[in-house]
């Protein structure tokens, strides 16, 4: 996977990133900048999941996504 898409459009990505996981606030985000670890943290924080199921699940929302 190429995180660096993510990275590299943090600001157009923010809201599909909304749209999946909404407990995130803008601060969040802002905070987040598009690194990957920081993402994983704060909806590992906010949803209270296992460090696994949310790679998988970020893993599987980044397949969705339409370059």
């Amino acid at each position: 996977m190429d995180w660096n898409r993510v990275e590299g459009n943090w600001k157009q990505m923010k809201g599909k990133i909304k749209e999946q996981w909404g407990r995130l606030t803008d601060d969040d985000l802002d905070v987040i900048n598009g690194r990957r670890d920081q993402l994983e943290g704060k909806i590992q924080e906010r949803y209270g999941l296992a460090k696994d199921q949310v790679q998988k699940d970020i893993d599987d929302w980044y397949g969705t996504q339409r370059w």
